[in-house]
């Protein structure tokens, strides 16, 4: 007999808390971080011609846009759902 969706979602929550009881959770996640920053840096100065520090200021830049647009589709998504409830 499987487990139900609840016994999994405890059995995934318990597992979660005992890999961030013991290891910092920054470290875990500190390659997929540097992967979706990086591509913000390949987005802006895809031929690395611009200089660091320049290419940096403009990757924070696109990745401001970029959540900046996440944040406006959620916006107009839950004022969507307002209006139909």
């Amino acid at each position: 007999m499987s487990a139900s969706p609840a016994e999994r979602q405890m059995r995934s929550r318990k597992g979660a808390h005992a890999v961030h009881a013991r290891h910092d959770s920054r470290a875990i996640t500190a390659p997929a971080r540097a992967a979706f920053l990086g591509r913000f840096e390949r987005e802006v100065d895809p031929e690395c011609k611009l200089p660091p520090a320049e290419r940096a200021r403009r990757a924070e830049h696109a990745r401001k846009a970029y959540m900046t647009g996440l944040a406006l589709r959620s916006a107009q998504s839950r004022r969507k759902r307002r209006s139909v409830a």
